[in-house]
């Protein structure tokens, strides 16, 4: 019988042959996912929001999840409510910690607190957003703006309680009586909602109301601002005076004081139209 010999390949040729395999896998799997590679694109700006009195980071919530599904980061900041000049301190240690640009959002007091705490800051925060707020002046306070115009009820709607610091000196804080809430600050949220945020309200310091600002970064920084018809807190007429003078882009919404609560969706609209222009 004939025997048959086999033949074994070299040591060399099966690492070639190896190598040959290996470099045909790599390229099947490397080379289709070279050509569908995503175009870069720069990131979006982080959207920071900045709440105001009577209220807390949760009123935001509506619009956080909006501007998250349309893929920006979002920082809900807690404010401490107690002076425009303590309050903007804290914020600005907020934005030290956020890299690359930001469109800072306030509504009500959170305006004050913005309008101060951006001043100086153009290259980094590049818009700013007020939503139902205060735009103040140099020299002016909240109390001040809102009793240049009639319409707020609010001075009927809170009370004082009062408290002792460790210096001894006392302290006011302000609060909107939790039968009145909901008709002075919510009138279109759901009572059942309306509720929960005035059992959650945060109180502002007294003093934080009559503190006048030092500074307006609205005159330097592109400025947005949303008018609230039905709100009993800012008058209609003081929004529409302080967003005129500060040349913002300004719409005009039916809604009550706690828009951002009521109306998520046309909040995060005018968000994300400042959004939209930082390069």
């Amino acid at each position: 019988m004939r025997k048959t010999h086999l033949v074994r390949p070299s040591s060399r040729s099966v690492l070639l042959g190896v190598t040959a395999a290996v470099g045909l896998s790599v390229a099947a799997v490397t080379l289709p996912a070279a050509a569908d590679a995503t175009p870069h694109h720069p990131a979006r700006p982080t959207i920071v929001l900045e709440h105001g009195a009577f209220a807390d980071a949760s009123s935001w919530d509506g619009v956080v999840a909006r501007l998250q599904r349309a893929g920006y980061p979002v920082v809900s900041a807690a404010n401490p409510l107690r002076g425009p000049a303590n309050d903007a301190a804290y914020l600005r240690s907020v934005l030290d910690h956020i890299d690359g640009p930001v469109v800072l959002v306030g509504h009500s007091y959170g305006g004050t607190v913005i309008s101060q705490a951006a001043a100086g800051l153009e290259g980094k925060v590049k818009a700013l957003v007020y939503i139902a707020a205060f735009l103040p002046d140099e020299g002016e306070s909240s109390i001040g703006l809102t009793d240049k115009f009639p319409g707020s009820t609010l001075g009927q709607a809170v009370e004082s309680v009062h408290y002792v610091l460790p210096d001894g000196d006392q302290g006011a804080d302000v609060y909107i009586k939790p039968e009145k809430f909901r008709s002075q600050f919510a009138a279109d949220v759901p009572k059942d909602k309306a509720r929960l945020m005035a059992a959650g309200q945060r109180p502002i310091a007294a003093a934080a109301l009559e503190e006048k600002s030092t500074q307006a970064a609205w005159k330097t920084i592109p400025s947005w601002s949303l008018v609230t018809t039905e709100d009993r807190n800012i008058p209609v007429a003081a929004q529409r005076f302080m967003s005129a003078r500060a040349h913002a882009r300004t719409t005009t919404i039916d809604a009550s004081h706690a828009v951002s609560v009521s109306r998520p969706e046309a909040v995060t609209r005018i968000v994300e139209q400042a959004a939209r222009t930082v390069r």
